[in-house]
């Protein structure tokens, strides 16, 4: 019987494993969207050539939020502001920084009413690809607890008992992508 378990207990731990992916990925593709206000993780991805080695923005500066709908970026080398500014302009973000010669200055422009409901179905799908993503996993773990019950490693009751662990564990997940996809919502349509 110890086998089994343990057979059981990595397929739990790879499902719980690749369920916080899923929702990690969402997480991640949340802070990417922009709801009118000034959110620092969108220069997370930028690098700047700094000393002829590729270095991400933030390590070689401050990034601050004075205002809500603007970002300060204060490079600590002032050689390197014009690269920042570059590297900022070909990340493509959709703001055009405005360099005054000591720091970079991105500001938000204000989100219309039609824009607020885009980013809303944008941060639906990304929830519901995060939700199909958690059912396949749940898809996975059946297809190896059946596999086990075929193989005689479980009983059909332990197959059932472990089920209805998966099935808790998703539930688990969904509610929390549910309250996520709603707390995103609250904050695009705050004006």
């Amino acid at each position: 019987m110890g086998y089994e378990l343990a057979e059981v207990k990595k397929i739990f731990s790879d499902y719980t494993e690749r369920m916080e992916k899923s929702v990690e990925s969402m997480k991640i593709e949340f802070q990417n969207i922009r709801a009118g206000r000034a959110n620092p993780h969108i220069l997370d991805k930028i690098t700047v050539e700094a000393y002829g080695v590729p270095t991400p923005l933030n390590q070689i500066g401050n990034i601050t939020v004075p205002e809500a709908r603007v970002l300060i970026v204060s490079v600590w080398d002032t050689s390197l502001l014009k690269a920042a500014e570059k590297a900022i302009l070909a990340a493509n973000i959709g703001i055009t920084p405005t360099n005054d010669g000591k720091i970079l200055r991105l500001v938000f422009p204000e989100v219309t009413g039609e824009r607020r409901k885009e980013l809303v179905k944008t941060v639906k799908t990304a929830g519901e690809t995060a939700k199909v993503a958690l059912r396949n996993e749940r898809r996975d773990v059946l297809e190896g607890l059946k596999k086990l019950k075929k193989d005689n490693l479980i009983t059909e009751d332990d197959q059932k008992t472990f089920e209805k662990d998966a099935d808790k564990l998703i539930a688990q997940k969904n509610e929390l992508v549910d309250r996520l996809i709603k707390e995103k919502e609250e904050e695009i349509l705050s004006v």
